[in-house]
């Protein structure tokens, strides 16, 4: 059973990663897919999963644009709409990190975290609740981490910028429930990507892993799946939570 049948969902940051895999389980459960990517260099990449998504006989485009900018949230969302007719579901995964000891973190360094991670969230956000308001419906998956409820040493901006979009989360939630649109945070731990290069095998692998019940690295189709239940009607009754996909790391 398809459980997106006729939806739209765009997703930010989707040329790699937790963002490609969501796209993509999204696709299988018959949604068409809208996503960005940022970068020149990411282009190529971005134009290959367009082709997987419409291999999978749904309607996909990749757009070029920068959710850390308003106005480039505004022209895609009203792009979305007038090319596929309808925004159903927006999972704001678009994230960096510039990770330093705060001795040692620049003010831009902080504040590119906080555009691309956290004001990126409101700006998306803000453009999607118009046609979601006026169609009755809508879910709202914003991507903070495991870092926003537990904090890390030498993560206090990214850490800052997680632990932001849950509240925030929470916030529109309350907001927004009386017009049957829902909005969750999902909260990854430990994920293998392309972002995440320090997973590897060794001991500082081994170390990760020991505090981490399941005893092993979460995969971008780990996040996909909890995506997916919020994005579908699964999860009707589910808004302002924030989910940990964890393995067990943070309880």
């Amino acid at each position: 059973m398809k459980l997106l049948e006729g939806k739209v969902a765009i997703v930010t940051g989707a040329a790699r990663g937790i963002g490609e895999g969501v796209a993509l389980k999204l696709a299988e459960h018959g949604a068409s897919i809208a996503f960005t990517y940022i970068s020149e260099s990411s282009a190529e990449r971005a134009q290959a999963l367009e082709g997987k998504l419409v291999a999978m006989g749904v309607k996909a485009k990749a757009y070029r644009s920068n959710a850390g900018e308003f106005a480039e949230c505004e022209t895609l969302v009203n792009n979305v709409i007038k090319e596929l007719g309808q925004v159903d579901i927006c999972v704001n995964n678009a994230g960096i990190s510039k990770d330093n000891l705060l001795l040692r973190m620049t003010p831009e360094q902080w504040d590119d975290v906080m555009t691309i991670n956290l004001k990126s969230v409101f700006n998306m956000t803000k453009q999607v609740i118009r046609p979601m308001m006026k169609a009755k419906t809508g879910s709202i998956i914003n991507m903070s981490s495991v870092i926003g409820l537990m904090g890390n040493a030498g993560q206090s901006s990214y850490a800052a910028s997680k632990a932001g979009i849950i509240g925030f989360t929470k916030s529109v939630a309350k907001e927004l429930g009386s017009r049957n649109i829902r909005c969750n945070a999902i909260a990854p731990g430990f994920v293998e990507t392309d972002m995440t290069g320090y997973l590897k095998e060794g001991e500082q692998a081994d170390k990760y892993k020991a505090g981490i019940p399941l005893g092993r690295f979460g995969t971008a189709d780990d996040i996909a799946n909890v995506t997916l239940f919020l994005a579908s009607e699964l999860s009707a009754y589910v808004t302002g939570q924030v989910l940990s996909v964890d393995g067990g790391l943070y309880m």
